[in-house]
């Protein structure tokens, strides 16, 4: 059995027993004297000293890396060889208590995810397939089994609602404090609470792939993926911690030169060491990240790793996909034409679109079923990108989609019959066989309640440029666009994929580009982009692992909160760096010039540790909300 030093409750436990001793040895310098003395220095250069000096060690062996410990503990020895244990022992004591201090700090940024764990159910209500009810192990549910929810009861795994209607608390995973009501067809994520009405859900994903072990997952890779200050915050630490090294071994040999004694030269040689120790320097920069990694996670921001963070700190111009990011994606059937039977015609084109997920094709399914139209069965369905879909019925090959897809089957679309249509601001699917067109509906789309708020927040804050790239022919686009305050030159209609990726391109020659989208139909743009940001990305495990950044819930007010964070993180990175080398520089030239005692350096240096990481633990209460969302909340104030 190994013995972990840094586990939180042995650093503590350490950590108290230093203090007793250096109580000890004070109460012996500056009280009463005896054999406590000792003892209590004794205590303290282990308790205090043995920790960090294992530590060091295992840096060196293991990573070749001279570790900071390393040089507390040289100037700690250095000073009890000069007589001035004491001050060596108020070194370690602080030192100690600053190093347990900053774990538990940087702990809690970690655990401020985390704890989602804990909001898991241990059991679950499964149906069977004769009806009845059992309780069984959450880990016990596989995909296809369903499960009732009780009024009160957390939704333990991510589903679909069969049966019943309410709303839920999904605060835990998007951040949206309004609970949100659900029927039958909707998702529902696990830890998320029932509030009332009784569902029975089918189990989507089990525990292992559920939407919050990928949250988990994603924010633990994000914490060890290095940001580019953080890499040179920890690559000038290591060299320059050499350069304190071998500068205070310099610092005592021209001492000793110029004819100081060895009690002398080695006590400031040891308080120099400390001075220019760059602990606040290395840890400024983590502790800024970690901090707004879990505050943005608690907000329904996902980020992969400090550099998204950073990167999106400095962006200044957004793109956004039009279909389910802009718009809310539930678009509905407006009008149709067709050359064959009604019934006939939306049988087949249902049929056609069950098995795509496009916002459109829910829209003509629910249009369908809301007739009570059964679908036709349609096999061998393939999606084309940006056109539409093919598949294959008794009657031989159908095809449904938009001009590009009419035109790639070489049907003419430009009949008289379809001339409102074709005119109109709608979207329209035409359906074929062949070069014949079967007829053609419009669907419309609207905006989402906090896409204006959340693109005038992104122009309030700076934002240079904003864009709409879109697929949908460009009457659509610019009908969208108006009602958003789009300029039309703002607004990229009739794209492929390959066009948002070119455009993009074109963006990036200007500056940093941020590209929004659905994170399926949009991935490339999204790898394209300098950061690539899924909209509405909860339960959806492609939105999570094509883009940089995910916002887990459907408000847009969010994004420009998380760019808020970003250079709010960035502001206080820079703050951190500013005030430790200031610290570092006054403290270096006091003990060089100014015969800096050794105890006000240890304080000075400490102190200045903590302060940084503290402020930037003050990033922890800055969870991302919408101004909206805020403004409820200080309604009553």
């Amino acid at each position: 059995m190994t013995l972990d030093l840094s586990s939180d409750r042995l650093m503590a436990a350490l950590t108290g027993l230093t203090l007793a001793g250096m109580v000890s040895a004070a109460f012996d310098a500056f009280a009463t004297p005896g054999p406590w003395g000792f003892a209590g220095l004794a205590l303290v250069y282990l308790a205090g000293g043995v920790p960090a000096g294992g530590r060091a060690l295992t840096a060196l062996w293991r990573e070749r890396v001279l570790d900071i410990d390393l040089l507390m503990v040289i100037a700690a020895l250095a000073a009890a060889a000069v007589g001035a244990a004491l001050e060596g022992a108020v070194l370690l004591t602080l030192f100690s208590l600053s190093t347990t201090l900053e774990h538990r700090a940087m702990g809690k940024a970690r655990r401020a995810v985390e704890a989602l764990m804990a909001l898991r159910p241990d059991t679950a209500l499964r149906r069977g397939a004769d009806g009845r009810v059992a309780e069984v192990a959450v880990a016990d549910l596989i995909p296809g089994e369903v499960v009732v929810l009780r009024p009160g009861a957390r939704v333990p795994v991510d589903g679909l609602i069969l049966e019943g209607e309410g709303s839920l608390d999904e605060a835990t995973i998007t951040g949206e404090s309004m609970p949100v009501h659900k029927r039958p067809g909707a998702k529902v994520f696990e830890a998320t609470v029932n509030l009332d009405g009784v569902l029975a859900v089918e189990v989507v994903h089990g525990v292992a792939d559920s939407t919050v072990a990928r949250m988990i997952a994603l924010v633990t890779e994000a914490q060890t993926a290095r940001a580019p200050s953080e890499r040179f915050s920890e690559w000038f630490g290591q060299r320059y911690t050499v350069a304190v090294l071998a500068g205070s071994v310099l610092a005592l040999i021209v001492f000793l030169w110029l004819g100081w004694g060895i009690h002398d030269a080695l006590y400031r040689a040891a308080t120099l060491l400390v001075a220019a120790s760059p602990c606040a320097i290395v840890i400024s920069v983590p502790a800024a990240i970690l901090s707004a990694l879990a505050a943005a996670a608690r907000g329904g921001v996902l980020f992969k790793g400090g550099a998204a963070l950073e990167t999106l700190a400095v962006v200044d111009i957004f793109a956004f996909d039009k279909t389910g990011t802009l718009t809310t994606g539930r678009a509905e059937v407006t009008q149709f034409v067709t050359l064959v039977p009604e019934a006939g015609f939306l049988a087949l084109i249902a049929g056609l679109e069950a098995q795509s997920e496009h916002p459109i094709a829910d829209a003509i399914r629910r249009h369908a079923g809301e007739r009570g139209i059964a679908p036709v069965l349609v096999g061998e369905v393939h999606s084309i990108p940006s056109e539409g879909v093919t598949g294959m019925t008794l009657d031989g090959p159908v095809w449904a989609g938009n001009p590009r897809m009419a035109e790639r089957m070489r049907a003419c679309i430009r009949a008289p019959e379809f001339a409102a249509l074709a005119d109109g601001t709608q979207t329209v699917v035409w359906l074929g066989r062949g070069t014949q067109v079967l007829g053609a509906l419009s669907v419309t789309d609207r905006p989402r309640e906090t896409s204006a708020a959340g693109l005038a927040a992104l122009r309030a804050a700076g934002v240079g440029t904003i864009m709409m790239m879109t697929g949908d022919r460009r009457p659509v686009g610019l009908r969208i666009g108006a009602e958003l305050g789009f300029a039309p030159g703002d607004i990229h209609a009739d794209l492929l994929p390959q066009d948002k990726v070119r455009l993009v391109g074109e963006l990036a020659a200007r500056g940093k580009v941020a590209f929004v989208g659905d994170g399926v139909n949009d991935a490339a743009a999204l790898a394209r982009a300098d950061v690539g940001i899924a909209m509405g990305a909860a339960g959806s495990e492609v939105a999570l692992q094509a883009a940089d950044v995910a916002l887990l819930s459907d408000d847009m007010e969010r994004l420009a909160a998380a760019r808020r964070l970003a250079r709010r993180t960035r502001a206080v990175i820079r703050q951190n760096l500013i005030f430790a080398m200031g610290a570092m520089a006054v403290l270096v030239t006091s003990s060089l010039f100014f015969a800096l005692p050794l105890p006000l350096a240890v304080v000075g240096h400490e102190g200045g540790t903590v302060l940084v990481v503290l402020n930037g633990l003050r990033l922890l209460a800055d969870p991302i909300r919408s101004d909206r969302q805020g403004g409820k909340k200080r309604g009553g104030t």
